[in-house]
């Protein structure tokens, strides 16, 4: 549109929005928005120049996290623009999830804006310091989200099921009665682990009744009371995948369990490897992902799977099970959980991070009967009784598996435009693991590192993994380990898929030696 190439702008004193206008106090009321929003000069076309004003203006901290933007026919008749380019930037920026907009409460900064999740598996309640904008680390300040986010483990909080959890809540709210409203149970409330004990036994073949099932406040929280519990009992190692996710592996250590690197293939974990560690070690205890290893994407073979729980039985030992995003698999329906083969050896961990967000600091663990005495945290705060009621809710009223129902056709077109992308932008890479979860892994073309490619990737606003950065040793990187990345599509929108992946590719010809 012609209307799009105008420059022109109408100023007002400083301090008086157009968008009130009128001085008086408000949401936008104390910004003058052409100020605020400087679209400078350049060949690009309004919109973008709109959007970019718009990116900075929050990461900045001019426009504070929901704060609410001024209506489009407001802001385009302040800045001297048609209405189209303000309804474009909008729009383009709720697609990417750096707006947001709903109805009768106009277009908003969400209250996280500008602090993106880190690039990691934030289903397991990642909340370490990041380095800020300015490159200064241990102010527990976030960095600014990149533009194109593929850090892995983020799930898509463009879906969160807000209406109906906010439904649920005040539904057992409602009914609940004056008891429930007293101190937790530091186990769990009955109800909630009862619904959690239906709801595993019909999705993941778990067998066990809800005295089994402790409620956490998330993977995290589970790790540590497990680890505590083994401590307490005489064990001093873990074995763990690697590479692997590792913050579990730090919780553990944090409890006194020495963390024993054990080596990954395609097949899972390598069983005859953790055979030989566990002589030389001593260790009884490991922490495996099975049904969807992390990060490489494999899942653990059947013949494994058995050798595992013979090896448990044989040593008296347990297997910890990080069930973190079973409920993702699109090439079949998702295999059932270890705990099935061995109740009384294995140890199920899950929470509502990977399937809805860390903030609900909601999980579980699933305990074999001799275990479960020892990891009761009466000492501590478990989650709110009123959010373990919503959850019951949501369990029982089938609210969750609906939604479940709904991200497994999300993320699968999601992963299938990727992976085409991928192979359109780079022929010579290849995506390996199974077709699952939230993030695939990418093997780079001959010579090209990883590091560099995170490097140059950063430099084209996009945040990727290398998958280095999550190996159990301090030791060289094995043959072939260097040159793959992790690449998450759970939080990146649909729209912005081929133009992400472009950058990458843009990033990973500029790594070429």
């Amino acid at each position: 549109m012609a209307s799009d190439q105008t420059n022109s702008r109408r100023r007002f004193p400083a301090g008086v929005s157009r968008a009130s206008g009128s001085s008086s106090p408000g949401p936008t009321a104390a910004l003058a928005w052409e100020t605020v929003l400087d679209l400078g000069e350049g060949p690009e076309p309004l919109h973008a120049r709109l959007g970019a004003a718009v990116r900075v203006a929050v990461l900045s901290g001019r426009v504070t996290p929901g704060a609410a933007l001024p209506p489009s026919r407001v802001l385009a008749e302040t800045l001297g623009v048609s209405r189209w380019v303000v309804t474009e930037a909008y729009g383009q920026l709720v697609a990417e999830g750096f707006l947001e907009s709903r109805t009768g409460s106009g277009t908003r900064v969400p209250l996280a804006a500008g602090t993106g999740p880190p690039s990691s598996r934030a289903a397991h309640d990642d909340v370490g310091t990041r380095a800020t904008s300015s490159g200064r680390a241990g102010s527990g300040t976030r960095a600014p989200r990149a533009r194109f986010d593929l850090g892995p483990g983020v799930p898509d909080l463009r879906h969160v099921p807000r209406a109906a959890w906010v439904r649920a809540l005040r539904e057992a709210l409602a009914v609940a009665p004056d008891a429930d409203l007293a101190a937790p149970d530091p186990t769990g409330h009955p109800a909630t682990r009862a619904a959690l004990a239906t709801y595993l036994a019909r999705a993941r073949h778990v067998r066990a009744g809800a005295g089994d099932v402790v409620v956490t406040h998330g993977a995290d929280d589970a790790m540590r009371r497990i680890a505590g519990a083994l401590h307490r009992a005489g064990h001093r190692a873990l074995l763990v995948e690697d590479p692997s996710w590792p913050r579990l592996r730090e919780t553990a250590a944090a409890a006194g369990l020495t963390p024993v690197p054990v080596p990954v293939d395609e097949d899972g974990v390598d069983v005859d490897a953790l055979l030989a560690a566990s002589r030389r070690t001593g260790a009884r205890a490991v922490l495996v992902t099975p049904a969807h290893q992390f990060p490489t994407g494999a899942a653990l073979s059947p013949g494994r799977r058995e050798a595992l729980v013979r090896w448990a039985r044989d040593v008296d030992g347990v297997v910890v099970e990080d069930d973190y995003d079973a409920e993702f698999r699109y090439d079949r329906r998702p295999v059932a959980a270890m705990q099935g083969l061995a109740p009384d050896r294995v140890v199920l961990l899950g929470s509502l991070s990977k399937t809805m967000s860390p903030g609900f600091g909601l999980g579980w663990a699933v305990l074999p009967p001799g275990l479960l005495g020892r990891v009761v945290d009466r000492g501590g705060a478990g989650p709110s009784t009123i959010d373990q009621l919503a959850l019951t809710r949501f369990l029982v009223s089938g609210a969750y598996e609906r939604h479940l129902r709904a991200s497994r056709g999300r993320f699968r077109r999601r992963r299938e435009a990727l992976v085409a992308a991928l192979g359109a932008a780079l022929p010579g890479a290849g995506v390996t693991g199974i077709a699952a979860g939230m993030h695939a892994v990418v093997t780079l073309p001959p010579g090209v590192v990883a590091a560099d490619v995170v490097r140059e990737a950063v430099l084209r606003e996009v945040n990727v993994a290398a998958i280095e950065r999550y190996r159990a040793t301090a030791a060289p990187a094995r043959e072939g380990e260097h040159d793959r990345i992790v690449v998450g599509y759970g939080n990146l929108a649909d729209a912005r898929v081929e133009e992400a992946v472009a950058r990458l590719a843009a990033a990973v010809r500029a790594a070429r030696p």
